[in-house]
């Protein structure tokens, strides 16, 4: 139930880690997969990966908070797959580290540009199309923080990243009547460089660890699974929720 075949997928922050192991899972599953990152090279070698082992992989280097970036990887999936299934949109970013009157007008903007705006665009480009093929799945990537937890330090992180789970409720009961499923995936702490961002010694690390019931960094690959999940007819009647998927952290007091 989770095969992707003939499903073509947009998923963004696919350079590294989390994106990175989404995009070989699901062209391993039968995906098309259109993939998108800011850095050009690290892009091109995933992409070349997935079809180096006989997947189908098309990158599109751009930038998230660009509405131009979303409408080119519409696009791209519609000329060169022949239309869109399914959207991981995971590109993000935690932004300064610090109390928030440190905090800059700035990079509170860069951050819910990033983060928040950019579920806007990429929604924007991606219902429609998904509209054509007669439904589809668009997950976003939010976080436990600021949903079941608080991080000191990370307020526009947690501001930015809540408000994807109430852009995801909005659009579910808008767009189930037309077949399209919209989800949110909330990890936990993950062994990525933005996960090593935030957590950065081994002090940190043993800390982040021990806040979950496994008391361990979960790997990019257990939180593709989860996505996985979320795009494949498995999850046929799941839409507007935000899934956990970070280890028990939210209910862990031990």
């Amino acid at each position: 139930m989770t095969r992707l075949d003939t499903k073509v997928a947009i998923i963004t922050g696919a350079s590294s880690g989390i994106g990175r192991a989404a995009a070989l899972l699901f062209a391993r599953q039968g995906a098309s997969v259109v993939l998108s990152a800011r850095g050009r090279d690290r892009l091109e070698a995933v992409a070349e990966e997935i079809r180096a082992a006989g997947g189908t992989a098309l990158a599109v280097p751009g930038d998230v908070s660009e509405e131009a970036h979303h409408a080119a990887l519409v696009d791209a999936a519609q000329a060169e797959f022949g239309g869109l299934d399914i959207a991981f949109n995971n590109a993000g970013t935690t932004g300064p580290v610090g109390a928030l009157p440190e905090l800059s007008m700035a990079a509170w903007q860069t951050v819910l540009d990033i983060n928040l705006t950019s579920g806007f665009l990429a929604a924007k480009y991606q219902l429609p199309a998904m509209e054509a093929r007669g439904g589809g799945s668009i997950v976003f990537t939010s976080t436990f923080v600021g949903y079941t937890a608080g991080f000191p330090g990370l307020a526009a992180y947690a501001a930015s990243k809540s408000g994807l789970v109430g852009l995801v409720q909005v659009l579910a009961c808008e767009y189930g009547p037309k077949g399209i499923r919209v989800n949110a995936l909330l990890p936990g702490a993950t062994d990525t460089p933005m996960g090593r961002h935030v957590a950065n010694t081994p002090e940190v690390l043993q800390f982040v660890a021990g806040l979950n019931a496994f008391k361990r960094i979960a790997e990019p690959e257990e939180i593709a699974q989860a996505a996985l999940f979320l795009c494949s007819p498995a999850s046929s009647f799941t839409t507007g929720t935000a899934m956990l998927v970070d280890g028990g952290v939210s209910i862990n007091r031990a």
